[in-house]
Protein backbone atom coordinates (compact mmCIF):
# COMPACT_ATOMS: atom_id res chain seq x y z
CA UNK A 1 0.00 0.00 0.00
CA UNK A 2 1.35 3.60 -0.98
CA UNK A 3 1.67 6.03 1.68
CA UNK A 4 -0.11 9.41 1.34
CA UNK A 5 2.92 12.14 0.66
CA UNK A 6 1.52 16.14 1.17
CA UNK A 7 2.97 18.78 -0.48
CA UNK A 8 2.13 21.80 1.39
CA UNK A 9 2.95 25.23 0.17
CA UNK A 10 3.03 28.07 2.76
CA UNK A 11 1.67 31.59 1.54
CA UNK A 12 0.89 35.18 2.64
CA UNK A 13 -2.04 36.00 1.32
CA UNK A 14 -4.41 39.42 0.26
CA UNK A 15 -7.80 39.01 -0.10
CA UNK A 16 -7.38 40.23 -3.91
CA UNK A 17 -4.74 37.59 -4.78
CA UNK A 18 -6.78 34.91 -3.69
CA UNK A 19 -9.46 35.94 -6.07
CA UNK A 20 -6.79 35.80 -8.81
CA UNK A 21 -5.02 32.56 -7.99
CA UNK A 22 -7.79 30.23 -6.56
CA UNK A 23 -6.14 30.96 -3.46
CA UNK A 24 -8.49 30.84 0.22
CA UNK A 25 -11.59 32.33 0.26
CA UNK A 26 -12.10 35.62 2.99
CA UNK A 27 -8.11 35.51 4.49
CA UNK A 28 -7.54 37.37 7.06
CA UNK A 29 -4.25 39.77 7.08
CA UNK A 30 -1.40 38.95 8.86
CA UNK A 31 -2.17 34.91 8.72
CA UNK A 32 -0.43 31.84 6.54
CA UNK A 33 -1.98 29.37 4.95
CA UNK A 34 -0.88 25.87 3.83
CA UNK A 35 -2.45 24.08 0.51
CA UNK A 36 -2.13 20.44 0.33
CA UNK A 37 -1.56 17.93 -2.45
CA UNK A 38 -2.32 14.22 -2.18
CA UNK A 39 -0.73 11.86 -4.04
CA UNK A 40 -2.90 8.80 -6.04
CA UNK A 41 -2.95 5.91 -4.05
CA UNK A 42 -2.40 2.70 -5.22
CA UNK A 43 -3.51 -0.82 -3.50
CA UNK A 44 -2.41 -4.05 -4.75
CA UNK A 45 -4.75 -7.11 -5.91
CA UNK A 46 -3.68 -10.52 -6.56
CA UNK A 47 -6.20 -12.60 -9.20
CA UNK A 48 -6.36 -15.98 -9.60
CA UNK A 49 -6.57 -17.34 -13.39
CA UNK A 50 -6.53 -21.21 -14.90
CA UNK A 51 -3.38 -21.87 -16.83
CA UNK A 52 -3.88 -25.49 -17.33
CA UNK A 53 -7.72 -27.14 -17.54
CA UNK A 54 -9.02 -29.87 -15.89
CA UNK A 55 -9.54 -33.31 -17.63
CA UNK A 56 -10.23 -36.77 -17.01
CA UNK A 57 -8.22 -39.68 -17.87
CA UNK A 58 -9.33 -43.14 -18.82
CA UNK A 59 -8.22 -46.52 -17.85
CA UNK A 60 -10.16 -49.51 -19.77
CA UNK A 61 -10.51 -52.72 -17.48
CA UNK A 62 -10.32 -55.74 -19.81
CA UNK A 63 -13.19 -58.41 -19.38
CA UNK A 64 -12.76 -61.69 -17.28
CA UNK A 65 -13.97 -64.95 -18.23
CA UNK A 66 -15.05 -68.06 -16.27
CA UNK A 67 -15.09 -71.65 -16.88
CA UNK A 68 -18.51 -73.42 -17.07
CA UNK A 69 -19.09 -77.59 -17.40
CA UNK A 70 -21.97 -78.27 -19.60
CA UNK A 71 -23.59 -82.28 -19.42
CA UNK A 72 -23.74 -83.38 -23.00
CA UNK A 73 -25.62 -86.09 -24.90
CA UNK A 74 -22.13 -88.49 -27.25
CA UNK A 75 -24.17 -91.59 -27.85
CA UNK A 76 -28.14 -91.60 -27.99
CA UNK A 77 -29.67 -94.60 -26.96
CA UNK A 78 -31.07 -97.73 -28.87
CA UNK A 79 -31.85 -101.36 -29.12
CA UNK A 80 -29.58 -104.25 -29.70
CA UNK A 81 -30.91 -106.86 -31.95
CA UNK A 82 -29.55 -110.31 -31.69
CA UNK A 83 -28.92 -111.02 -35.02
CA UNK A 84 -28.49 -107.95 -37.15
CA UNK A 85 -26.57 -105.11 -34.38
CA UNK A 86 -27.16 -101.55 -35.20
CA UNK A 87 -25.28 -99.69 -37.61
CA UNK A 88 -24.16 -96.16 -36.26
CA UNK A 89 -22.68 -93.01 -38.39
CA UNK A 90 -20.81 -89.65 -37.02
CA UNK A 91 -22.06 -86.29 -37.01
CA UNK A 92 -20.44 -82.92 -35.96
CA UNK A 93 -22.73 -81.31 -33.72
CA UNK A 94 -21.23 -76.93 -33.36
CA UNK A 95 -20.99 -75.27 -30.41
CA UNK A 96 -19.36 -71.81 -29.00
CA UNK A 97 -16.41 -72.74 -27.16
CA UNK A 98 -16.01 -68.90 -26.15
CA UNK A 99 -18.38 -66.09 -26.00
CA UNK A 100 -17.21 -63.50 -28.41
CA UNK A 101 -16.86 -59.58 -26.44
CA UNK A 102 -16.31 -55.85 -27.32
CA UNK A 103 -12.74 -54.92 -26.61
CA UNK A 104 -12.54 -50.84 -25.67
CA UNK A 105 -10.01 -48.24 -27.23
CA UNK A 106 -9.26 -44.98 -25.30
CA UNK A 107 -8.37 -41.49 -27.27
CA UNK A 108 -6.16 -39.40 -24.75
CA UNK A 109 -7.06 -35.81 -24.50
CA UNK A 110 -5.56 -32.99 -27.01
CA UNK A 111 -5.01 -29.99 -25.32
CA UNK A 112 -3.84 -25.68 -26.95
CA UNK A 113 -1.93 -22.77 -26.13
CA UNK A 114 -3.21 -19.68 -25.23
CA UNK A 115 -2.20 -16.59 -23.65
CA UNK A 116 -3.77 -13.16 -21.76
CA UNK A 117 -2.82 -10.21 -21.17
CA UNK A 118 -2.95 -8.05 -17.93
CA UNK A 119 -2.63 -4.43 -16.74
CA UNK A 120 0.06 -4.82 -14.17
CA UNK A 121 0.28 -1.08 -12.82
CA UNK A 122 -2.41 1.29 -14.45
CA UNK A 123 -1.75 4.72 -16.50
CA UNK A 124 -1.27 7.90 -13.83
CA UNK A 125 -0.54 10.99 -13.35
CA UNK A 126 -0.43 13.77 -11.65
CA UNK A 127 1.59 17.15 -10.15
CA UNK A 128 4.45 17.27 -9.13
CA UNK A 129 6.79 20.14 -7.48
CA UNK A 130 10.72 21.16 -9.01
CA UNK A 131 12.38 23.80 -7.58
CA UNK A 132 14.19 26.14 -10.53
CA UNK A 133 17.30 27.69 -10.03
CA UNK A 134 16.25 32.14 -9.71
CA UNK A 135 17.56 34.92 -8.30
CA UNK A 136 14.64 34.97 -5.64
CA UNK A 137 15.73 34.43 -1.88
CA UNK A 138 12.75 32.94 -1.29
CA UNK A 139 13.13 29.78 -2.40
CA UNK A 140 9.20 29.46 -2.85
CA UNK A 141 9.10 31.77 -5.64
CA UNK A 142 11.58 29.12 -7.62
CA UNK A 143 9.11 26.48 -7.13
CA UNK A 144 7.29 24.62 -10.43
CA UNK A 145 4.26 22.80 -10.72
CA UNK A 146 4.46 19.87 -13.34
CA UNK A 147 1.52 17.69 -14.39
CA UNK A 148 3.73 14.18 -15.53
CA UNK A 149 2.02 11.51 -16.65
CA UNK A 150 2.85 7.98 -16.18
CA UNK A 151 2.22 4.95 -18.77
CA UNK A 152 0.51 1.31 -17.81
CA UNK A 153 2.19 -1.54 -17.40
CA UNK A 154 1.35 -4.76 -18.71
CA UNK A 155 2.44 -8.83 -18.65
CA UNK A 156 1.53 -11.57 -20.73
CA UNK A 157 0.18 -14.89 -19.10
CA UNK A 158 0.26 -18.13 -21.26
CA UNK A 159 -1.76 -21.03 -20.66
CA UNK A 160 -3.09 -24.26 -21.62
CA UNK A 161 -6.47 -25.26 -23.08
CA UNK A 162 -8.59 -28.55 -23.44
CA UNK A 163 -8.62 -29.20 -27.51
CA UNK A 164 -10.93 -32.69 -27.25
CA UNK A 165 -11.37 -34.64 -24.46
CA UNK A 166 -10.68 -38.38 -24.14
CA UNK A 167 -13.30 -40.13 -26.13
CA UNK A 168 -13.65 -44.60 -25.64
CA UNK A 169 -14.47 -46.87 -28.85
CA UNK A 170 -15.72 -50.23 -28.90
CA UNK A 171 -13.49 -53.10 -30.68
CA UNK A 172 -15.70 -56.33 -31.56
CA UNK A 173 -13.94 -59.51 -30.79
CA UNK A 174 -15.68 -62.48 -32.66
CA UNK A 175 -16.61 -65.88 -30.75
CA UNK A 176 -14.68 -68.91 -30.68
CA UNK A 177 -16.43 -71.95 -32.25
CA UNK A 178 -15.82 -75.69 -31.57
CA UNK A 179 -18.04 -79.13 -32.88
CA UNK A 180 -17.79 -82.53 -31.01
CA UNK A 181 -18.50 -85.77 -32.99
CA UNK A 182 -22.20 -87.45 -32.09
CA UNK A 183 -23.21 -91.16 -33.19
CA UNK A 184 -26.37 -91.59 -34.74
CA UNK A 185 -28.31 -94.65 -35.46
CA UNK A 186 -28.54 -95.39 -39.07
CA UNK A 187 -29.78 -98.74 -39.17
CA UNK A 188 -31.15 -100.15 -36.35
CA UNK A 189 -30.98 -103.42 -34.75
CA UNK A 190 -33.61 -106.45 -36.27
CA UNK A 191 -34.99 -108.99 -34.60
CA UNK A 192 -34.20 -109.32 -30.79
CA UNK A 193 -34.15 -106.52 -29.39
CA UNK A 194 -31.51 -105.06 -26.57
CA UNK A 195 -31.97 -101.57 -25.10
CA UNK A 196 -28.21 -99.73 -25.42
CA UNK A 197 -28.68 -96.86 -23.12
CA UNK A 198 -26.96 -93.29 -24.21
CA UNK A 199 -23.55 -91.92 -23.64
CA UNK A 200 -23.00 -88.76 -22.00
CA UNK A 201 -19.95 -86.26 -21.51
CA UNK A 202 -18.69 -83.69 -20.22
CA UNK A 203 -17.52 -80.52 -22.05
CA UNK A 204 -15.79 -77.13 -20.58
CA UNK A 205 -16.36 -73.76 -22.18
CA UNK A 206 -14.90 -69.97 -21.39
CA UNK A 207 -18.31 -67.53 -21.43
CA UNK A 208 -17.68 -63.89 -20.70
CA UNK A 209 -18.25 -63.46 -16.46
CA UNK A 210 -17.43 -59.14 -16.70
CA UNK A 211 -17.73 -57.43 -19.71
CA UNK A 212 -14.78 -54.74 -20.38
CA UNK A 213 -15.64 -51.15 -18.57
CA UNK A 214 -13.64 -48.21 -18.25
CA UNK A 215 -12.54 -46.10 -14.82
CA UNK A 216 -12.41 -42.31 -15.00
CA UNK A 217 -9.88 -40.13 -13.07
CA UNK A 218 -10.54 -36.37 -12.90
CA UNK A 219 -6.98 -34.31 -13.25
CA UNK A 220 -7.61 -30.91 -11.24
CA UNK A 221 -7.00 -28.02 -13.20
CA UNK A 222 -3.51 -25.69 -12.56
CA UNK A 223 -4.15 -22.05 -11.38
CA UNK A 224 -1.70 -19.19 -10.99
CA UNK A 225 -2.23 -15.75 -8.84
CA UNK A 226 -1.20 -12.96 -10.94
CA UNK A 227 -0.22 -9.42 -8.48
CA UNK A 228 -0.65 -6.53 -9.86
CA UNK A 229 -1.01 -2.78 -9.29
CA UNK A 230 -4.68 -0.39 -9.55
CA UNK A 231 -5.51 3.16 -8.48
CA UNK A 232 -7.33 2.98 -5.88
CA UNK A 233 -7.89 6.63 -5.20
CA UNK A 234 -7.01 9.62 -7.34
CA UNK A 235 -4.98 12.79 -5.83
CA UNK A 236 -6.01 16.18 -5.59
CA UNK A 237 -5.98 19.75 -3.92
CA UNK A 238 -7.84 19.10 -0.41
CA UNK A 239 -8.90 22.83 1.13
CA UNK A 240 -6.83 25.48 3.00
CA UNK A 241 -5.72 25.26 6.28
CA UNK A 242 -4.17 28.32 8.58
CA UNK A 243 -0.87 27.38 9.88
CA UNK A 244 1.20 29.79 12.43
CA UNK A 245 3.14 32.03 10.34
CA UNK A 246 6.21 31.49 12.57
CA UNK A 247 6.52 28.25 11.34
CA UNK A 248 7.52 28.69 7.99
CA UNK A 249 10.55 30.09 9.52
CA UNK A 250 13.83 27.94 11.64
CA UNK A 251 12.20 27.57 14.80
CA UNK A 252 14.71 26.15 17.43
CA UNK A 253 13.94 23.25 19.85
CA UNK A 254 15.02 23.38 23.12
CA UNK A 255 17.17 20.21 22.59
CA UNK A 256 20.95 20.55 23.83
CA UNK A 257 23.02 17.18 23.08
CA UNK A 258 25.73 16.43 25.40
CA UNK A 259 29.18 16.81 23.87
CA UNK A 260 29.36 14.04 20.83
CA UNK A 261 26.49 12.46 21.47
CA UNK A 262 23.03 11.82 19.37
CA UNK A 263 20.95 10.36 22.08
CA UNK A 264 17.89 11.98 22.71
CA UNK A 265 17.38 12.06 26.54
CA UNK A 266 14.62 11.74 28.29
CA UNK A 267 14.03 15.70 28.70
CA UNK A 268 14.34 16.23 24.48
CA UNK A 269 11.67 13.41 23.95
CA UNK A 270 9.14 15.57 26.29
CA UNK A 271 10.12 19.09 24.10
CA UNK A 272 9.52 16.65 20.92
CA UNK A 273 6.10 15.38 22.37
CA UNK A 274 4.99 18.91 23.47
CA UNK A 275 5.86 20.88 20.39
CA UNK A 276 6.31 18.48 16.64
CA UNK A 277 3.65 16.15 17.61
CA UNK A 278 0.83 18.02 18.20
CA UNK A 279 1.53 19.98 15.45
CA UNK A 280 2.27 17.29 12.74
CA UNK A 281 -0.88 15.02 14.37
CA UNK A 282 -3.62 18.68 13.66
CA UNK A 283 -1.64 19.82 10.34
CA UNK A 284 -1.23 17.86 7.11
CA UNK A 285 2.18 19.30 6.77
CA UNK A 286 5.71 18.51 6.33
CA UNK A 287 8.40 19.04 8.39
CA UNK A 288 12.54 19.95 8.05
CA UNK A 289 14.30 18.98 11.22
CA UNK A 290 17.97 20.81 10.92
CA UNK A 291 20.72 20.03 13.45
CA UNK A 292 24.00 21.17 14.19
CA UNK A 293 27.18 21.41 16.42
CA UNK A 294 29.33 23.03 17.83
CA UNK A 295 32.78 24.32 16.30
CA UNK A 296 34.85 21.92 18.59
CA UNK A 297 36.33 18.61 16.82
CA UNK A 298 36.93 17.97 13.63
CA UNK A 299 34.97 19.15 10.91
CA UNK A 300 34.12 16.11 8.79
CA UNK A 301 32.84 14.66 11.78
CA UNK A 302 30.35 17.34 13.20
CA UNK A 303 29.17 17.23 9.94
CA UNK A 304 28.23 13.27 10.36
CA UNK A 305 27.26 13.40 14.09
CA UNK A 306 24.62 16.46 12.81
CA UNK A 307 23.27 13.69 10.53
CA UNK A 308 23.20 11.59 13.32
CA UNK A 309 21.18 13.66 15.55
CA UNK A 310 18.64 14.99 12.76
CA UNK A 311 18.40 10.94 12.12
CA UNK A 312 17.03 10.14 15.90
CA UNK A 313 14.27 13.22 15.96
CA UNK A 314 13.51 11.69 12.66
CA UNK A 315 13.30 8.09 13.98
CA UNK A 316 11.56 8.88 17.03
CA UNK A 317 8.45 10.72 15.14
CA UNK A 318 8.19 7.51 13.26
CA UNK A 319 7.89 5.99 16.45
CA UNK A 320 5.13 7.74 17.31
CA UNK A 321 3.69 6.74 14.38
CA UNK A 322 4.45 9.89 12.00
CA UNK A 323 4.90 8.76 8.28
CA UNK A 324 8.43 8.91 7.65
CA UNK A 325 7.44 11.07 3.78
CA UNK A 326 6.58 13.66 6.31
CA UNK A 327 9.71 14.51 7.51
CA UNK A 328 13.28 15.60 6.50
CA UNK A 329 16.25 15.57 8.50
CA UNK A 330 19.44 17.33 7.40
CA UNK A 331 22.87 17.76 9.21
CA UNK A 332 24.81 20.83 8.87
CA UNK A 333 27.54 20.53 11.30
CA UNK A 334 29.25 23.64 12.24
CA UNK A 335 28.17 25.26 9.29
CA UNK A 336 25.49 27.53 10.98
CA UNK A 337 27.10 28.89 13.90
CA UNK A 338 24.77 31.27 15.81
CA UNK A 339 27.24 33.14 17.12
CA UNK A 340 31.12 33.97 16.99
CA UNK A 341 32.15 30.64 18.16
CA UNK A 342 33.86 29.53 15.42
CA UNK A 343 37.26 26.99 15.25
CA UNK A 344 40.81 28.96 16.92
CA UNK A 345 37.98 31.55 18.95
CA UNK A 346 38.01 31.10 22.50
CA UNK A 347 33.94 30.35 24.08
CA UNK A 348 32.75 28.81 27.51
CA UNK A 349 30.71 26.13 27.52
CA UNK A 350 27.65 28.13 27.74
CA UNK A 351 28.20 29.91 24.18
CA UNK A 352 29.60 26.38 22.39
CA UNK A 353 25.81 24.83 24.04
CA UNK A 354 24.10 27.05 21.95
CA UNK A 355 25.47 26.02 18.59
CA UNK A 356 24.45 22.38 19.66
CA UNK A 357 20.49 22.39 18.45
CA UNK A 358 18.20 21.43 16.14
CA UNK A 359 15.68 23.64 14.46
CA UNK A 360 12.69 22.79 12.24
CA UNK A 361 10.41 24.28 10.07
CA UNK A 362 7.33 23.47 7.65
CA UNK A 363 8.71 22.77 4.17
CA UNK A 364 6.97 21.09 0.73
Amino acid sequence: MKTNLFLCLALFLGYGMSQAQNLPANPEPGKCYVKCITKDEFKDVEETIEVYPAYTKLQVVPATYKTVEDRVLIKEASKKLVYVPAVYENVQVSYIKKQGRSDLSVSPATFGKNSRTFETYPETSGWEYKETACDSPNKEDCMVACFVGYPAQFRDVSFTTLAKDATVSNIPVNETPATYTKKVVKTPARMDEIEIPAQYSVIKRQVVATPATTTSVTVPAKTQSVKRTVLAKKGGITTWEEVDCGLLSSNVLPIFYETGSARITASSKKTINETLLPLLNSKPVNIELMSHTDSRGNDDFNMSLSQQRANSVVNYLVSKGISRSRLSGKGFGETRLVNRCSNGVECSAAQHQKNRRTEFRIIQ
